[in-house]
């Protein structure tokens, strides 16, 4: 599962990606219109979709001549679900550990 999301990050990790990702969970627009809001050409926000697209995050749709793109949520979801485990398994560990550190605190030291 790991390395399925590898993409995602590496898409996720770029603050223009995030940007256009926020504004098609807000509304499916197209690369022109996505243009018009965030401070990149058109190119820049086709090249940009094209790695959402290809991480799963994103999709295209037809409307008439315009190519339109709407975010995934089963993607961001499965996404979240994953960083979800990992978490609680991270918890689990400080757990642990903090029921050790506890445990020696109750032992005597030698003299």
């Amino acid at each position: 599962m790991t390395a399925t999301l590898v993409p995602v990050f590496a898409a996720l990790a770029d603050d223009t990606r995030w940007a256009v990702l926020q504004e098609l969970g807000r509304q499916e627009r197209s690369a022109s219109a996505l243009a018009t809001r965030l401070p990149v050409t058109r190119q820049a926000i086709a090249k940009h979709l094209t790695v959402l697209a290809d991480a799963g995050l994103v999709e295209p749709v037809r409307v008439g001549r315009e190519i339109r793109y709407r975010a995934l949520g089963a993607r961001l979801s499965e996404t979240a679900r994953a960083l979800e485990a990992i978490g609680a398994e991270w918890d689990r560990r400080l757990s642990a550990i903090a029921r050790i550190a506890e445990s020696l605190q109750d032992v005597t030291p030698p003299r």
